[in-house]
């Protein structure tokens, strides 16, 4: 569930800079579109925001009503808050880091095997370790942000400060999508039991193609080694499929978070140099 922090929206002005009306595209564009499916789209879509909001903070109207003394709690909280999001990309890109490394390690084991099962339990046993330590970190950092949610409460009259922090709220819900995608659901109630399990592991070829739209890789991957002594010689074929389709997505995140930490860094170095100017 997306966390809301409950930032009063303000409608901008008529004669708005046209980076404002690129802004207000596509905070509607993201705040309309949280699905699982969708995250790599809104990963982009923030690169998209990230890149108007420093354009914005070149603005000298923007830079004006920073300035302003009345602002200075509120242009603080930004501060804090364009640090907290630098801290969530980089707890998701660690995330996203380890469980590559993991896949990686299962991958390789599954390729040189020859009948030997006591490797590859071995490391299937690592890769779930590996993801345990991966959920608890994500679940911590989710408390932490459904936490701020009484922390941006702030009442707000000046338009533009208004428009960063709603840049601010939904950069910190995709990231909350996305650290929820990463985890999956929590153990025990993991795709409603081993009745999925089976299903993933299943040694015909059709099992592997079905199209499951509400079960990300991760979550398919999880499934499938949950029972690891079920699978045997002629489930690897499946496994093996499914953690293929995992690296890819995991590679496909990392390339986005990695483009949307440059953006993130160069917009809060901007809103520094305008404060200390």
């Amino acid at each position: 569930m997306a966390t809301s922090f409950h930032v009063r929206s303000n409608s901008f002005p008529t004669k708005s800079h046209p980076f404002t009306s690129e802004v207000e595209e596509t905070l509607s564009r993201l705040r309309s579109s949280q699905a699982a499916s969708t995250i790599g789209r809104n990963i982009n879509g923030l690169q998209d925001l990230h890149d108007c909001v420093d354009k914005i903070l070149q603005l000298p109207l923007i830079q004006q009503a920073l300035l302003k003394a009345g602002n200075r709690k509120l242009v603080d909280e930004l501060l804090n808050g364009s640090l907290r999001i630098l801290d969530t990309c980089s707890i998701a890109q660690n995330a996203l880091l380890q469980s590559k490394e993991s896949v990686q390690g299962l991958q390789s084991v599954l390729r040189r095997r020859k009948g030997d099962e006591t490797e590859l339990t071995s490391e299937i046993k690592k890769y779930l370790a590996s993801r345990k330590a991966v959920k608890k970190t994500i679940h911590k950092a989710l408390g932490n942000l459904k936490g701020m949610e009484n922390k941006c409460s702030s009442p707000i009259s000046e338009k533009h400060v208004s428009m960063l922090k709603e840049i601010e709220e939904v950069t910190f819900t995709i990231f909350e999508s996305l650290l929820s995608l990463i985890s999956g659901p929590r153990t025990g109630s993991m795709l409603g039991g081993f009745s999925l399990v089976s299903k993933l592991i299943r040694p015909k070829r059709t099992a592997c193609e079905e199209d499951e739209k509400d079960i990300n890789e991760f979550v398919k991957v999880d499934a499938a080694l949950v029972d690891h002594k079920a699978i045997k010689s002629d489930n690897i074929f499946c496994l093996q499929n499914q953690l293929k389709e995992l690296e890819s997505s995991i590679q496909d995140l990392e390339e986005g978070l990695e483009s949307l930490s440059r953006r993130l860094v160069k917009a809060r170095v901007t809103l520094l140099n305008i404060l200390n100017n």
